[in-house]
Order: structure tokens, then sequence, then C-alpha cells
């Protein structure tokens, strides 16, 4: 009963609209879900941030189950995301604890983080194709020794963009560690990065719970339109060409993060 009564209509719809959109292009939610959350229905930007990030829980481990039947997740480097990104988030939830008093509101802060972390995933979304096959041509550039040190630091940035803002795990997160591992396979890169964003928007989302920073009737609705929309829009994959959707999503992401900032 009380799922029935919490369901919204018009979050549903959303939820749809942004599934479709997940499922057919492969950007990660946070970029598109949050701003409509704060832009179009003026919820508060913590509250969008927090929500969005376990709605982004649920439905990255139903994405890492998949793709994890399929053998395209790399642990070790899932481990070394996970060990940069997990103290990081920790530390960045208690400094937004720190600074959430009566005196002091972190909405500017959010909008400001989300805003950035918007404008920094345009060129991820528009240049992907030519860094993979920049990152293949250049070969394994960078030292083995130097490869993990510097996934646990992009864990350790991806926790705090994340935590602050939910954005960042996704395009940034896929682009990063194609110019890391330029052997890997996109399948392998995309695997690795949604199975990193499980545990990293969790324990993030969870922090936000605890701050009271998340929308449980708001959190379902996305949820009941968003699953048949991934369905629906992986559906429909190959209808709109890639360099169209890439074209779209770079400029919607443009001018809302601009508007962020």
């Amino acid at each position: 009963m009380f799922v029935l009564t919490a369901i919204q209509p018009l979050y549903v719809l959303s939820g749809l609209v942004i599934g479709f959109l997940v499922g057919m292009t492969g950007v990660g939610g946070g970029s598109l879900m949050t701003p409509l959350l704060i832009l179009v229905f003026g919820v508060h930007p913590q509250a969008a941030v927090g929500t969005d990030l376990l709605y982004a829980a649920i439905t990255k481990s139903v994405g890492t189950l998949a793709h994890g039947k399929r053998g395209v997740i790399d642990w070790p480097a899932v481990g070394a995301l996970a060990a940069g990104s997990v103290p990081a988030t920790l530390l960045t939830l208690w400094w937004l604890h720190r600074l959430g008093s009566p005196s002091h509101d972190t909405s500017d802060i959010v909008r400001v983080a989300l805003g950035v972390a918007l404008l920094l995933t345009v060129p991820s979304v528009l240049f992907r194709p030519w860094l993979q096959k920049w990152s293949l041509g250049r070969g394994a550039s960078i030292p083995p020794r130097m490869v993990r040190p510097l996934t646990i630091a992009l864990g350790a940035c991806l926790g705090v963009m994340v935590t602050i803002s939910s954005v960042g795990a996704g395009a940034i997160g896929v682009t990063a560690l194609m110019l890391l591992y330029p052997s890997f396979s996109t399948a392998r890169i995309v695997g690795s990065d949604i199975a990193h964003a499980v545990p990293l928007t969790l324990i993030a989302g969870a922090g936000h719970w605890v701050m009271g920073d998340v929308r449980l009737p708001m959190l379902i609705s996305l949820l009941c339109g968003s699953i048949p929309g991934i369905l629906l829009g992986s559906a429909c994959v190959n209808t709109v060409s890639d360099r169209v959707q890439r074209g779209i999503l770079a400029t919607v992401l443009l001018i809302v993060g601009a508007r962020m900032v």
C-alpha cells in the first residue's frame, strides 16, 4: 500500500524519459536526472543528489549483474578505483555534514559542483570516439607501475565529484579508464566502470540518507519509470546515429552545466 501511495506520476514519467535516454545513449543518469530534478521540479540540490545516488546504486547493481555474467568486469581495476573512491567519499560526506549546519546551506556548493561536473562531461561525450582511437594508437605509454596509483587517484577524484554532485561515475569515469587501460575492450571498460559505481553511489547515497537528503517516494517513482525506460531505450539503441546522439547530449549538458555554474 505504501508503494502505491508513494508513486508520483510526473516522477515516473521523468524516470521513463531519462531511462530511455540512458538505455539508448549510455550516458549516466546523474548527468540528466539531477539537473532535471533541480531545474524543472525545484527539488533542493542536496535532496536531488542524495535521491539520485541511491537511484544510481540500484540501477547500476542490475547492470553489474548483467556485465558480470558476460565476464566483462576487470575486478583488479574495480578494486583500485574503490581503494581511492571509498575513503574520498567518506571524507567528503564528513565535510558536507560539517558544512550543512542551519547557518551554512551547501546548496550553492552542490549547484556549482554539479555544473562543473556537467561541463567536464561534455568533452567526454563529444570526443570519446577520438579519445579511444588515440589511446589505442599510443599503446601502453603509461608505465605499468603507474597504472594502479593513477587508477586509485582517479577513484578518489570520482568519489569527491560523485558524492557532491552525483555526476562523474559514467562518462568521465569511462573516458579516463580508456586512457589508463587502452588494451581493454569498450565492454570491459564500461562493465568495470558500472561495477565500481555500485559501492561508490551506495556509500554516498547512504551518507546522504543519514543526513536527511533522500526522498523515498521520489526514488520509488523514478525507479518505476526508469526500469522499463532503460529496457525500451536499449531496444532502440541503433535508431539514431551515434554522432547525432553525442551532439545533442553534449549541447544539452553544456547548456545545463553553464546554467548551474
